[in-house]
Order: C-alpha cells, then sequence, then structure tokens
C-alpha cells in the first residue's frame, strides 16, 4: 500500500499578524477622527494634513507588511516606528501650545501602539522594549515636562507591548514542543506497524528455522543457531527504534511543522466497508473452527485489515506456544457501535507473568501484533489464560474506526 508524506502546520502567531492589520486601519480613522474634529484650533492644520496624508498612503501600501513574520522585516519596522515618531514630534509644531501641555492627543495618537506591537510580535519581549522607550522618549519631549498623563500612557504602552512580546515567545516555543511530541507519536506509531509487519513474517520464520535446525542437527543446528541470533538483533532493533529529527519551519510566522507517514487510502482500490467474514474465512480449517453471523459484518478497510491481521497473529501464537495439534475457535459477534472477535484455544495455557516478560526480551507479539493494532483503531485487546484451560483473545474494535497511524485527531484536540 501506498505512503505519503503529512504535513501539519500549527501557528497561534498568525491570528495576531491579522488583529495588528486590522487595528492599524482602525486607528488611521481614529486619528484623523480627532483631528477632524479639533482641526479648528490648530495653528498649522496644513502641517497635521499633509502628516495625514502620509500616514494614510503608508499604512494602506504596507498592509502586505503586517500579514506574517517573514513580510515584516526589520527595515520596514524601524520606516513605521520612524514614521510615528515624526508624527509625535511635530504635534507641537502643528498643534497649539496650550492644547500639547493639556494634554491633547499627538498626531499619529494610538497608531503609534501598532507600531510598537509589530516589533513585539515579529521579535519578541526585547524588541517591544526598545520601541516602547523610544515611543516614550518622544512623548517626553513633545510635552516638555514628565506630566501624570503622559507617564501613565507611556507606561501603559510599555508594560502592554513588552507581555504580549513574552506571549509570543511562549507560543512559539510551545508550538515547537507540540510539534516535536506530535512527531515523536507519529514515528513511534510508524515503527510499531513495521515491528507488526516484522513480527508476522520475518522473526516467526527466523523462529521457525531456529527450532527445526535444533531438530534436525548437524549443519542445520548451526543454521538454527545464527537464525536465532539473527532473531535477537532483529527484536532490539524493531523495539528501540529510530525517532527523527524535529524539523520546524522556515518562517516562524506560519507554525512549527510536523511531518508523519501514513497510509495513502486513495491508492488501495477501497471504495467502501469490507465485510470482515471474508478476510477471517481463510485462517478455518481442520484445527480452525470460524464461528460468524450470517449478516456480513462491515468494517472500514484499513480497520478489517488490522483485525483480521491481529487474529492471525493470535493463531500464530496458538500454534507456536500450544503446538500444531492445538485446536481453536474463532468467534465473531456483530454488536451496534462494535464488532468483537474472540480467538480461544485448548492449549496449556500462559503462566502467569510471562507476557511481562517476554515483552522486556523484546518479544512483541502481543504487545504489538495484537494490542498495538487494536489500540491503533481506537478498540481495545483483552487476554484471558489459565494455567491448563487454554487462552481466549477477545478482540473490540469500534464501528466508525477508519485508519490507523493518524495524529491528526491529538493535533485537532490541541
Amino acid at each position: 500500500m501506498a505512503r505519503r508524506e503529512k504535513v501539519m502546520r500549527m501557528s497561534v502567531e498568525q491570528p495576531l499578524w491579522r488583529a495588528l492589520a486590522g487595528y492599524r486601519i482602525l486607528a488611521l480613522v481614529y486619528a484623523v477622527g480627532l483631528f477632524t474634529t479639533a482641526h479648528e484650533t490648530f495653528t498649522r492644520p496644513w502641517l497635521a494634513v499633509g502628516y495625514f496624508v502620509l500616514l494614510a498612503v503608508w499604512t494602506a501600501a504596507t498592509l502586505p507588511k503586517v500579514s506574517g513574520a517573514a513580510a515584516c522585516t526589520k527595515r520596514f519596522l524601524t520606516a513605521d516606528l520612524t514614521i510615528a515618531l515624526a508624527g509625535i514630534l511635530l504635534t507641537p509644531l502643528a498643534d497649539t501650545h496650550e492644547r500639547v501641555q493639556a494634554g491633547g492627543p499627538t498626531l499619529p495618537s494610538i497608531w503609534t501602539a501598532g507600531s510598537v506591537l509589530a516589533f513585539a510580535i515579529k521579535g519578541g519581549w526585547r524588541w517591544a522594549a526598545l520601541a516602547s522607550t523610544l515611543v516614550a522618549v518622544a512623548n517626553l519631549v513633545e510635552r516638555g515636562s514628565p506630566a501624570r498623563d503622559t507617564v501613565h500612557n507611556v507606561m501603559l504602552v510599555w508594560v502592554a507591548s513588552i507581555a504580549i512580546g513574552y506571549v509570543v515567545e511562549v507560543a512559539r516555543a510551545s508550538e515547537r514542543t507540540l510539534a516535536r511530541a506530535l512527531e515523536i507519536e507519529a514515528a513511534t506509531r510508524e515503527r510499531e506497524r513495521l515491528a507488526r509487519d516484522i513480527h508476522d513474517s520475518v522473526l516467526q520464520v527466523l523462529a521457525m528455522v531456529q527450532r527445526r535446525g535444533a531438530v534436525i542437527g548437524g549443519e542445520a543446528a548451526e543454521l538454527g543457531r545464527l537464525a536465532g541470533e539473527q532473531e535477537v538483533a532483529l527484536r532490539t532493533l524493531v523495539s528501540g527504534g529510530l525517532v527523527p529529527v524535529s524539523r520546524a519551519s522556515e518562517d516562524a510566522a506560519r507554525g512549527a511543522v510536523v511531518r508523519a507517514v501514513e497510509q495513502d487510502e486513495d491508492d488501495s482500490g477501497d471504495d467502501g466497508p469490507v465485510d470482515l467474514r471474508t478476510l477471517l474465512a481463510p485462517y478455518a480449517g481442520a484445527l480452525v473452527s470460524l464461528a460468524e453471523p450470517g449478516a456480513p459484518v462491515p468494517l472500514a478497510p484499513a480497520a478489517a485489515r488490522e483485525v483480521a491481521a491481529a487474529v492471525g497473529a493470535a493463531l500464530d501464537n496458538v500454534r507456536r506456544h500450544a503446538g500444531e495439534r492445538a485446536r481453536a475457535w474463532i468467534l465473531v459477534e456483530d454488536e451496534p457501535d462494535e464488532v468483537i472477535v474472540t480467538v480461544r484455544d485448548d492449549g496449556p495455557g500462559i503462566p502467569e507473568g510471562r507476557l511481562a516478560q517476554a515483552e522486556g526480551e523484546g518479544r512483541l507479539g502481543v504487545a504489538l501484533s495484537i494490542r498495538g493494532r487494536l489500540r491503533d483503531l481506537g478498540g481495545s485487546a483483552e487476554l484471558v489464560s489459565v494455567p491448563g484451560q487454554g487462552t481466549e483473545v477477545e478482540l473490540k474494535v469500534p464501528k466508525d474506526a477508519k485508519e490507523t497511524n493518524d495524529p491528526r485527531g491529538k493535533a485537532e484536540q490541541r
């Protein structure tokens, strides 16, 4: 079945850029409105009009610059802050001295905060502190003295911008951590899938060669010994596995990147649910009895294949541990919300603690080939064994199980 790499991006920063773009437009309208209502009192209204024309053209032309961190360059930020500072320093030349001393608004008014916030979103709290400090100095120069309202406004902009810059830095670090966690989860699931496939094929063959070689003796015994060594090495490899290095986006505004390999169902040729009975029928034989409903038991293709593979792994364990002549029974139950498949044998059973010991030795037949498959489907696998009374494996899978190795659900929840 074809495999494809899926890329998921997560970004809590991008909405801040969209909000900033809207703020700059609204702040421009507000500043122009303040001037319009009091333009008759200005000593040089033409100077204010010229500044607002420049501010309007600049705001409209630079909207793409505040669409993301990549477009918002240091050169743009410098020019943007320069225009804001120029407006503050031009205020005493355009407005009356009385209005300035009375705490009247500067020409750019609250538009200046948008320039400082751009610094905060782009570079974090340190950049925000630098920009807000320059704005504070310009306001003090414009007013001529550190009046209470001026200090209040300066401190408000300074604290708010630094806080937003710090939040942005924390959000970026959280995105990278979450991306790494999701990528490790996806890699772990893929490793478990490969381990199941290897256990169902290569490891079983190596184990059989080891047993047969020991029985035949001679050169076959040496071949069996080598097969046993390779089996141990391969089990160690698939149980350890490798986790790929996390890869992050070059553009921080686009968010962290998670890459996961998943099955491409479009290439599988499956158009709808499959009858689970048709996949389990080949297991029936002289020593394996299959009891199934009279009606089809529909499951999604991927889910049906995984359940059938888990049944096959359970039967392999019966032949391996209970003997070639052990009998087994497969019971299929079609419930309203789930499908239950039970595999029972008449073997000697499993001693208490043996499964935990086998998993510690790297023998992951039950852990991966059975429980791992059902866990990925959102189902469960319960194993009940009484020494001397056989073993029973109960597999439960929900009807809405569709596919495995899909980290999207957890990513959306986050």
